[in-house]
């Protein structure tokens, strides 16, 4: 006989009362996850750099039942990230998922770009990945629950562009960064994946939206037909934070419109 659990495909969707770290937490992305995780009763705790942009959310997120809270911290500074991690226990008891949402991209020929600014990307986008998974499983390690680490990379991974350099490379590291975490952590049950977004709306790539030349010749390669907005990933980061994805670790999972395939 099949053995299928029929409690566990009812509930492995179901996200209420985990705990959700997430870096970036004030992008457009990091923002939208946050929310969505919260309509879904996940614990969230929100970071980024800007305290500001956290408080504002913080309060908006309340004001409709969301059960979050925001500390400030630099991911990319390692002092940061422990504290972000311990207040974080601190506040919630413990942590099941960790979003990475935190990132740089500084689009520029190497011809022009100083070595400054492909550091910083370097720093931003991939350090800032590896502190805070670092730190992470420690935690979820010493819990003993295992638990589902969700990095946010992109579509440039496996797909150079001009002007990309920087990011494309930092981002293709995340990549790898996910699927050797993969096997550092599976032993203890964590699950570690990348979801890999296209263009989409940001206050980087507001602009794209309204200009129709540019608009119309990035759709050439999209065969969903337009570009992204923040909340078409609120379904890709929840299901890699759900128990439906338990069987899934050291993936790139392509967000892109049909980016990758066309």
């Amino acid at each position: 006989m099949l053995a299928v659990d029929k409690n566990f495909v009812l509930n492995m969707f179901g996200l209420k009362g985990k705990v959700a770290l997430i870096t970036g937490a004030t992008g457009s992305l990091g923002s939208a996850i946050a929310k969505g995780y919260g309509y879904q009763g996940v614990k969230v705790m929100m970071t980024a750099r800007n305290e500001a942009k956290l408080k504002a959310l913080y309060e908006e997120f309340t004001a409709e039942g969301i059960d979050c809270a925001y500390i400030v911290g630099d991911p990319a500074v390692e002092a940061d990230v422990a504290r972000i991690v311990e207040a974080t226990v601190k506040h919630y008891g413990e942590i099941n998922i960790l979003v990475t949402a935190a990132g740089v991209s500084k689009p520029k020929s190497i011809l022009q770009q100083s070595t400054e600014d492909w550091q910083s990307m370097m720093d931003a986008n991939v350090l800032g990945t590896y502190l805070s998974c670092k730190y992470v499983a420690k935690v979820m390690v010493e819990q003993g629950k295992g638990g589902k680490m969700v990095l946010v990379s992109s579509a440039r991974s496996k797909r150079g562009m001009k002007g990309y350099t920087g990011y494309s490379t930092s981002k293709a590291a995340v990549d790898l960064l996910a699927q050797s975490l993969a096997c550092d952590l599976g032993e203890y049950h964590i699950n570690v994946n990348t979801f890999n977004p296209t263009v989409f709306r940001s206050d980087l790539t507001e602009w794209m939206f309204h200009d129709d030349n540019v608009y119309q010749n990035f759709l050439k390669r999209l065969p969903i037909g337009r570009l992204g907005e923040p909340a078409d990933f609120i379904g890709i980061a929840s299901f890699l934070a759900s128990d439906a994805s338990n069987f899934i670790t050291a993936a790139n999972i392509a967000a892109d419109g049909g980016y990758w395939g066309n």
